[in-house]
């Protein structure tokens, strides 16, 4: 099969005009010759297609748009959507509900939700001719995953995560991970993410897809496998941004094409152009994947750990004032649920970890005492 997956999409202040009144051209311009000749295109929908106005509680955004996008996915060629994301349970139940019904409706297959944990175990499987692809789409634990008692998206389970992919290869050609996780804006995998994304390969994941940090990461082959640590968005346009580097990082991305047959990758960067998305070139083009071949090569070399530690570093303030006000006599009960959902979220404790070295991490390394 010949497939093509795309990074996280929700529509915008600026775009969802464009998005209600189903304008292609002006969305996704010359893009749409990439979706030629292929059988999947599966696209992150980082949104509720809903007109509820009732918010779940949470940290950040919530995000929806116009029900016409689906309309609009399907006449640019999406036949799938993963729905496994910090963003669809924005609406609660019933934005939810909306959403699905309005993915029906246009003809677009789901995967990653379910009415509780274990029914949103359930695989997306595709099948064409003698080949048979299993799609298992996956989020961190902030605030959209489902309960034992509760509907919401499938969460990552370090041990029943690893089982699904082992069975789903038992009875599959090839296997896709989607892993909505990592630490946002950040282009290198936390020491947690880039060992999980390989035990994932281990028990029989062919491709592996990090999406969420809204930047493009690092690449690498590990065995027989492919795994991108971070994809980028597809389609999330932004009017304004908080400094440059995050507006430079923000909008640009990479589609995968993936040929399920002979295991090939291949990697198209994406800018944004107007309200827009277009295909990279010249000099853009080069730059970007110039710079992700440079960052592919630090993983290889173990310099990956560098970024890493850096980025952690440049976000200690923001994480000891969470610190510094939950807790305390008098705190309001927000702060403390802030507190709660950095130790809920696993992209937060992986920078916990990184920021606050235990002492066990500082001991002595080297026997020096040949006595001993």
């Amino acid at each position: 099969m010949k497939t093509l997956w795309l990074g996280d999409l929700s529509p915008t202040a600026v775009t969802n005009p464009l998005f209600e009144s189903k304008n292609v051209d002006a969305l996704f311009s010359d893009i749409v010759s990439s979706f030629q000749g292929n059988d999947i295109h599966f696209v992150n929908l980082e949104c509720a297609l809903t007109e509820s106005e009732n918010t779940i509680e949470k940290f950040g955004p919530h995000l929806k748009a116009s029900a016409n996008t689906a309309e609009t996915l399907k006449l640019l060629g999406v036949n799938y959507c993963g729905i496994s994301n910090n963003h669809f349970f924005d609406f609660g139940i019933r934005g939810a509900l909306d959403t699905i019904s309005t993915l029906e409706k246009a003809g677009i297959g789901y995967t990653g939700f379910g009415s509780d944990y274990e029914d949103s175990r359930k695989n997306l499987v595709i099948e064409k001719g003698k080949e048979k692809l299993a799609i298992i789409a996956v989020c961190e634990h902030e605030y959209s995953y489902a309960l034992e008692d509760r509907m919401g998206c499938r969460p990552y389970e370090e041990y029943d995560t690893m089982e699904d992919i082992r069975k789903a290869k038992e009875t599959c050609d090839r296997v896709i991970v989607i892993y909505h996780g990592g630490k946002e804006h950040c282009r290198y995998p936390s020491p947690r993410l880039y060992k999980l994304c390989r035990a994932m390969v281990r028990n029989g994941a062919d491709v592996v897809l990090c999406q969420h940090s809204h930047c493009i990461g690092c690449y690498e082959q590990y065995e027989d496998g492919h795994i991108l640590y971070g994809q980028g968005n597809f389609h999330f346009v932004k009017p304004e941004f908080m400094n440059a580097n995050l507006e430079k990082t923000w909008n640009n991305c990479l589609v995968v094409k993936y040929d399920t047959e002979n295991n090939a990758i291949e990697f198209i960067p994406l800018v944004v152009r107007g309200n827009g998305m277009a295909l990279a070139d010249g000099r853009e083009k080069t730059e970007i994947m110039e710079a992700f071949a440079k960052r592919n090569q630090e993983l290889a070399e173990g310099k990956w750990k560098d970024g890493w530690h850096s980025f952690c570093e440049s976000m200690k303030g923001a994480y000891l004032e969470v610190i510094k006000n939950a807790c305390a006599d008098g705190v309001e009960e927000w702060r403390n649920a802030h507190f709660g959902h950095y130790l809920d979220c696993e992209a937060h404790t992986d920078v916990w970890r990184e920021l606050f070295p235990t002492a066990n991490m500082r001991n002595e390394r080297d026997v020096k005492d040949e006595n001993l």
